[in-house]
């Protein structure tokens, strides 16, 4: 068999699934243990502050000093929202209550700029997943990061890194697939966000197929996973997978062969008119 025609064989399987309704439940896919840090009581937009910074932990001068781990010198501190409250009585029960008045700012420091004694989750390790010689090919560093219950990971296009809240090579390759699109269209910063997920996810299960690994095990995810995206575009699953087919054939023939073509005759331009 020509080697693109078993990308071809394995997506064409995946869509008569999607079309025919002859799906699998969706199931649970495993996390990595959560950790209890300061910043996991902290708000949405703090946690989102902590993100974009590139960590996952961040602690003030002393909480760091409390665990025995000291801030390198010269580290810039990142700045979160810490709300400000006063105190009053209500005058007619007598309960004494709190209001936010204002918020200032406190700093923190990530621990990738701090040293010290070695903390519970360094110890998590990334299983044996598939393609990662295409990602330290490229330059991207792949971790574990403790589990997350917003996402089960993150491809960083600025900072060439993929995170991984779970063990399962489906999230794995979902971050991949991210990355060879990038390669494939140059730049997915313009690319409508439901058209780059649904190509990761397709690109995911054909890519876990592909590997032979427990495709279908998480077919019903992806199923619900594309889905989702699809009705922002108004679209059944089936028909948006459609809508991308090609980019996602470019997409999975640069991870397995590190040509966009593989031996199809698929030109770099039909992803960029997809």
């Amino acid at each position: 068999m020509e080697t693109n025609n078993k990308v071809k064989v394995v997506l064409d399987q995946i869509l008569q699934a999607f079309e025919s309704g002859q799906i699998p439940e969706a199931i649970k896919i495993a996390t990595f243990p959560m950790i209890d840090v300061p910043c996991s009581h902290w708000s949405f937009n703090n946690r989102l502050i902590l993100f974009l910074s590139g960590s996952a932990d961040a602690r003030g001068f002393n909480q760091w000093k409390e665990i025995h781990r000291s801030v390198n010198k010269g580290a810039k501190a990142i700045y979160i929202l810490v709300p400000c409250f006063k105190k009053k009585v209500d005058e007619d029960t007598g309960d004494e209550e709190k209001y936010l008045t204002f918020f200032k700012t406190a700093p923190v420091f990530r621990v990738e700029d701090t040293d010290g004694e070695p903390l519970s989750y360094d110890e998590i390790e990334l299983p044996d997943l598939p393609f990662m010689e295409r990602a330290k090919e490229w330059g991207i560093n792949v971790k574990a990061v403790a589990g997350n219950t917003k996402y089960y990971g993150y491809y960083n296009s600025t900072r060439k890194e993929i995170g991984l809240a779970s063990p399962d090579e489906s999230v794995m390759l979902h971050e991949l697939a991210h990355a060879s699109h990038q390669r494939v269209i140059g730049s997915l910063r313009d690319r409508e966000k439901s058209l780059k997920e649904i190509v990761a996810e397709l690109s995911s299960i054909s890519l876990c197929k592909i590997a032979g690994k427990t495709a279908y095990a998480t077919l019903g995810n992806s199923y619900q996973y594309i889905a989702h995206y699809a009705s922002k575009l108004k679209m059944h699953p089936h028909k948006a997978c459609l809508k991308v087919l090609s980019e996602v054939e470019q997409v999975i023939n640069l991870i397995i062969y590190n040509d966009v073509n593989g031996a199809s005759t698929i030109q770099p331009k039909q992803a960029q008119a997809a």
